[in-house]
């Protein structure tokens, strides 16, 4: 199946996204498409939050890659197996592993599960895929109080 011209994720997986980390995400996805000079990756994740499959927290997969989850996923050009932290942005840091959501590849990994593939467009290697090996923790599961 095609991607249409702007899209990052070519897969026919929905996200999976918990209402927490959605509501918090949409927030950071409007507020980027508000600037005169939209951040593209604020457009990318507008697109999967407009696609994703919003839950409960508490009814969320453990598999599933949320915000704050550590997830080791293994490159598909590369057979590499990488650790990263998905993060807020602003929290990130490429030294310890922390990557952003508002990241190309940060934006392909949220919502996706343990043994789902996605091929995604990174900005300097075309496309690339990878393929999520494991979650290993994630620290919001909760509803809010």
């Amino acid at each position: 199946m095609p991607v249409k011209k702007g899209a990052m994720r070519e897969n026919h997986d929905i996200p999976t996204i918990s209402s927490t980390d959605y509501a918090r995400l949409a927030g950071i996805a409007t507020r980027g498409l508000r600037y005169r000079r939209i951040p593209p990756t604020a457009r990318l994740l507008a697109g999967e939050l407009g696609r994703a499959n919003v839950i409960r927290a508490s009814e969320l997969p453990d598999d599933v890659v949320s915000m704050h989850s550590v997830v080791e996923f293994k490159d598909g050009i590369t057979d590499q197996v990488r650790r990263a932290t998905l993060v807020y942005p602003g929290e990130e840091d490429g030294d310890s592993g922390r990557i952003s959501v508002l990241s190309l590849l940060g934006t392909a990994l949220i919502g996706m599960a343990a043994g789902q593939s996605v091929r995604w467009h990174s900005a300097t290697h075309g496309w690339r895929t990878l393929r999520v090996i494991r979650v290993i923790s994630e620290k919001e599961r909760r509803e809010p109080s």
